[in-house]
Protein backbone atom coordinates (compact mmCIF):
# COMPACT_ATOMS: atom_id res chain seq x y z
CA UNK A 1 0.00 0.00 0.00
CA UNK A 2 2.79 2.17 0.94
CA UNK A 3 4.25 1.93 -2.49
CA UNK A 4 0.67 3.19 -4.05
CA UNK A 5 0.61 6.23 -2.41
CA UNK A 6 4.73 6.96 -2.64
CA UNK A 7 3.81 6.39 -6.92
CA UNK A 8 0.98 9.00 -6.51
CA UNK A 9 2.71 11.72 -4.74
CA UNK A 10 5.97 11.43 -6.92
CA UNK A 11 3.21 10.98 -10.05
CA UNK A 12 1.94 14.39 -8.46
CA UNK A 13 5.30 16.16 -8.09
CA UNK A 14 6.04 15.06 -11.53
CA UNK A 15 2.68 16.78 -12.74
CA UNK A 16 3.51 19.73 -10.39
CA UNK A 17 6.82 20.55 -12.11
CA UNK A 18 5.84 20.14 -15.71
CA UNK A 19 3.09 22.71 -15.00
CA UNK A 20 5.13 25.02 -13.19
CA UNK A 21 7.78 25.17 -16.45
CA UNK A 22 5.61 24.33 -19.11
CA UNK A 23 6.18 27.40 -21.46
CA UNK A 24 3.67 29.55 -22.47
CA UNK A 25 2.99 31.21 -25.95
CA UNK A 26 4.71 33.94 -24.73
CA UNK A 27 7.76 31.96 -23.86
CA UNK A 28 7.51 32.62 -19.89
CA UNK A 29 6.59 29.93 -17.30
CA UNK A 30 4.88 30.73 -14.21
CA UNK A 31 8.27 29.40 -12.68
CA UNK A 32 10.17 32.63 -14.72
CA UNK A 33 7.03 35.05 -13.09
CA UNK A 34 7.74 33.23 -9.20
CA UNK A 35 11.77 34.05 -9.56
CA UNK A 36 10.74 37.42 -11.27
CA UNK A 37 8.26 38.55 -9.14
CA UNK A 38 8.92 36.98 -5.75
CA UNK A 39 11.20 39.85 -3.72
CA UNK A 40 7.94 42.38 -5.15
CA UNK A 41 5.72 39.87 -3.62
CA UNK A 42 7.13 39.29 -0.57
CA UNK A 43 7.69 42.65 0.45
CA UNK A 44 4.43 43.24 -0.22
CA UNK A 45 3.01 40.56 2.27
CA UNK A 46 5.79 41.95 4.83
CA UNK A 47 4.14 45.67 4.39
CA UNK A 48 0.86 44.26 4.70
CA UNK A 49 1.74 42.32 7.91
CA UNK A 50 3.11 44.81 9.45
CA UNK A 51 0.04 47.64 8.59
CA UNK A 52 -2.17 44.61 10.59
CA UNK A 53 0.05 44.62 13.36
CA UNK A 54 -0.14 47.82 13.61
CA UNK A 55 -3.54 47.80 13.73
CA UNK A 56 -4.21 45.01 15.97
CA UNK A 57 -1.42 46.58 18.57
CA UNK A 58 -3.42 50.17 17.76
CA UNK A 59 -6.56 48.38 18.87
CA UNK A 60 -5.15 46.21 21.78
CA UNK A 61 -4.30 49.73 22.93
CA UNK A 62 -7.46 51.64 22.57
CA UNK A 63 -9.18 49.15 24.12
CA UNK A 64 -6.87 49.41 27.44
CA UNK A 65 -7.47 52.64 27.74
Amino acid sequence: MNIIKLALVGAAVVYGVNYLTKKREDGTSILDDLTDNGPDWLNDAKQFATQTVDNLKQNFNDKQS
